[in-house]
């Protein structure tokens, strides 16, 4: 999903070019008054909404800003040419998986030197945004992934939304007939499978550093091979990302889903379907789901002129504020980063109040690999994959894993 999974190739990108990105300076002439973006934004409704907040918190301080949107997956690339072009923007919003291949070149600022307050915002936001210790982004919101499910259905079968692996391999089968599969997730070879696989993964226990150590990892494909054995799951699932899914979904081909809030304007677009969202199961009761957290980040890259970095600083402060996180929140149907205002968000919006919980509990990605992360994540989708179409079992899938990231190295 654009500026929410995808994780471009930037270790190639930034091989040969990392240099540059430490190069300081905006463009030649710039607008003293004006603070430039660069975003992925590039859809209308997405890049008005972020002009409305942009321009409530630019105006009182005699300020203006200007976007520069490009496509998610060349958002990377771009800010790279403008760096060897002296032409960085005063804010740089990044993928979250992003941040640490550009803060390893020490072309960004700390937000704590710069005066960004990130106080009262969930670890696993700080987390995002961090790198070696040091948080260098800071999100307004973000995202995760929950149990999507079809109230009608799940009431015709007679079933709860499950709670735990053994009532999901339960009801999947259960719902499953007349041409409808108990449940649907990605397993595509990419970003969109792997950021549905770690759910499964790091609620069992799994760690990206040691992928062939412990058994969870291992029980996370089972139960994926085991509900696709069953005939629960579509054997397609290896083909189908994350928009895939939905449209399974909204076809009345599944009953429930995996999936994150950027599917919530489809949904409410359809009359069709009912759909409600509930917690991603867990191996055992009284255990918390580990999702993966997504989002942006949004960065100030280091300037010589130092008043520019105070600006962005400002605005970052004010996009920030509890009453401008809980709108731009809603706005987007994503989680804001304030812990107190995550739960003011579940509040307000119900439907969607298992993703404000599941933000909480949620881990960034890059955590524990950091820019390791994209070597990692190739290894995870080759991992199950091989399970998902027969060519090996999760143990022998996990241990090729494990030396292909380390190889990757």
């Amino acid at each position: 999903m654009p500026s929410r999974t995808g994780i471009p190739a930037l270790a190639t990108v930034m091989a040969g070019v990392t240099v540059a990105f430490g190069l300081t300076g905006c463009a030649a002439t710039p607008d003293p008054g004006t603070v430039t973006v660069l975003n992925s934004a590039t859809d209308t409704a997405e890049h008005t909404k972020n002009q409305k907040f942009f321009d409530r918190c630019a105006r009182p301080l005699g300020l203006s800003v200007e976007q520069i949107s490009v496509p998610a997956d060349q958002v990377a690339s771009k800010a790279l040419r403008m760096a060897s072009s002296h032409s960085l923007p005063d804010i740089l919003e990044l993928d979250g998986s992003e941040l640490p291949q550009f803060a390893q070149t020490g072309g960004l600022r700390s937000l704590k030197d710069i005066g960004v307050g990130t106080e009262g915002f969930s670890r696993s936001a700080v987390s995002l945004g961090s790198y070696d210790g040091t948080q260098y982004g800071i999100a307004r919101s973000a995202n995760s992934l929950a149990l999507f499910y079809n109230p009608d259905l799940l009431e015709k079968a007679g079933v709860e939304p499950p709670a735990t692996w053994d009532e999901l391999r339960k009801t999947a089968k259960e719902l499953t007939g007349d041409g409808t599969y108990g449940m649907a997730f990605s397993a595509t070879p990419d970003a969109d499978g792997v950021y549905q696989f770690l759910p499964f993964f790091w609620s069992a226990g799994g760690d990206e550093a040691r992928l062939s150590e412990g058994e969870g990892g291992a029980d996370a494909l089972r139960l994926w091979k085991d509900m696709v054995g069953d005939g629960s799951v579509s054997k397609s699932v290896v083909n189908w990302n994350q928009q895939d899914v939905n449209d399974q979904f909204l076809a009345g081909r599944a009953a429930m889903m995996i999936n994150g809030p950027w599917q919530v304007p489809v949904l409410n677009g359809q009359k069709k379907v009912d759909w409600a969202v509930a917690t991603i199961p867990v191996p055992e009761g009284k255990r918390d789901a580990i999702p993966p957290i997504g989002g942006t980040v949004m960065t100030v890259p280091e300037n010589e002129d130092a008043s520019r970095e105070k600006n962005a600083a400002k605005v970052l402060n004010c996009l920030n504020s509890e009453k401008n996180q809980l709108e731009w929140g809603q706005a987007v149907n994503n989680v804001p980063t304030r812990t107190a205002v995550a739960k003011t968000y579940g509040k307000k919006n119900p439907k969607l109040a298992p993703f404000a919980e599941l933000v909480l509990t949620a881990r960034s990605r890059t955590a524990k690999v950091g820019t390791r992360w994209p070597a990692v994540g190739d290894a995870l989708s080759g991992a199950f994959q091989s399970v998902l179409t027969g060519r090996t079992s999760p143990e022998n899938a996990l241990l090729r894993a494990q030396r292909q990231a380390t190889r990757e190295k």
